[in-house]
């Protein structure tokens, strides 16, 4: 059996199968990169008293050298936080310890992050200790 296909036909093809390549290849670096899924103290949350450390879970695994977190208090003046390390058997979770205790007010949190596979990524947030 013959199936004649026109030269429009086969055009219209072609600029799916070339369509459908760009979005999988633009979206699978994506895929790779270490998203924050969960912290602590929580995005947006208030807290009742001061957490002695923060804690954030990532997507993937980190490379502690190239990864961190800042935080500022509501005056923009920087929180004292011990050397971050890394926990989880995969290395997707970065935090580190209160050197004070927070006094009540909003905090800022800036991380950045260095996937395994050397993908790069940053973002804030910000929480707060109730009086």
């Amino acid at each position: 059996m013959n199936i004649a296909i026109s030269s429009e036909m086969k055009t219209y093809f072609a600029r799916i199968l070339v369509a459908g390549t760009c979005i999988v290849g633009l979206a699978a670096p994506a895929w790779a990169h270490a998203h924050l899924k969960t912290s602590m103290p929580t995005t947006g949350s208030t807290v009742q008293a001061s957490p002695t450390r923060i804690s954030m879970d990532f997507t993937e695994g980190l490379e502690l050298a190239f990864s961190g977190v800042s935080i500022t208090d509501n005056r923009g003046a920087p929180v004292s936080l011990s050397d971050p390390v890394l926990g989880a058997p995969d290395d997707t979770e970065l935090s580190a310890a209160f050197i004070k205790p927070l006094m009540p007010g909003r905090y800022s949190v800036a991380w950045h992050a260095l996937s395994k596979d050397g993908h790069k990524t940053e973002g804030k947030y910000d929480f707060s200790v109730a009086p």
